[in-house]
């Protein structure tokens, strides 16, 4: 089974801040052994949400509300893809976190990968390097309480986000995309001075969680911010529905730092 290991901000990713080379060497060794298990899919970073937009979509009209997202508490500063073969294996694993991530005080969540309408996701496989001009980002789909008690579109609009999927990966901008499954199949873990304690799911605040994820490839925010404006997004046109634009960190942020 996939997971999603959600790394949680803090005052110092939404600063902005780099991480240090004791934190890039100890995220590098636990990558590492994650793949000689045969369990590392990918990972990313996000930059601060001050560089990134919201959309919010009522009656399916939306509102573009640039960053930071001062009102948001559990906003993503990272994430890890692995394969598991259960979510108790996998937390075994978010044990041993390095404890150079925030001096030990790092908040982690789990989530089962898959669409629960069963939407095909969008496989992670190598890309090619980034055309010039080019940056990556990710689109976060928030949950409501129609994705907690996995209630999922019809057959029909399920099929308008297959070819949507289809159409942007064909023309080179859709990189990796999935669904996650409802949080009662989800945990937390939260590290305090590198001890760990673990709450399972399901989680009430709806709205501070994920529902699924895209990450495409754009010339700029309101390039991404365009391409979410016009995605088939799940009852979008009836619901309350809301969307991040993040964008990715890049290996030449580390390198220009």
């Amino acid at each position: 089974m996939q997971y999603m290991i959600l790394r949680k901000s803090d005052a110092s990713t939404e600063a902005g801040e780099l991480p240090s080379p004791a934190l890039l060497a100890a995220m590098g060794t636990y990558n590492e052994e994650l793949a000689k298990a045969g369990m590392l899919l990918g990972g990313e970073g996000l930059q601060a949400s001050s560089k990134g937009a919201l959309i919010r979509f009522s009656g399916g009209k939306p509102t573009v509300i640039d960053g930071p997202f001062t009102e948001a508490k559990e906003l993503i500063a990272g994430f890890t893809m692995i394969e598991a073969a259960s979510r108790e294996e996998a937390l075994e694993w978010l044990k041993r976190w390095p404890q150079e991530d925030a001096n030990g005080n790092t908040s982690l969540e789990i989530r089962e990968g898959g669409c629960p309408g069963g939407l095909r996701g969008v496989a992670g496989e190598e890309a090619p390097p980034l055309p010039e001009g080019f940056r990556r980002f990710m689109i976060l789909l928030k949950a409501n309480e129609r994705a907690e008690a996995g209630i999922v579109p019809d057959s029909q609009w399920l099929g308008r986000m297959a070819q949507h999927n289809d159409e942007a990966v064909k023309a080179g901008v859709l990189l990796m995309g999935e669904g996650l499954k409802p949080s009662a199949s989800a945990s937390r873990m939260k590290f305090t001075r590198g001890k760990p304690s673990v709450m399972d799911g399901p989680f009430a605040e709806a709205k501070e969680l994920l529902a699924g994820f895209w990450i495409i490839q754009a010339r700029s925010l309101q390039a991404a911010v365009d391409w979410a404006l016009a995605y088939p997004f799940p009852f979008r046109d009836t619901e309350e529905v809301e969307v991040e634009v993040r964008l990715l960190y890049e290996a030449g942020d580390f390198a220009a730092a």
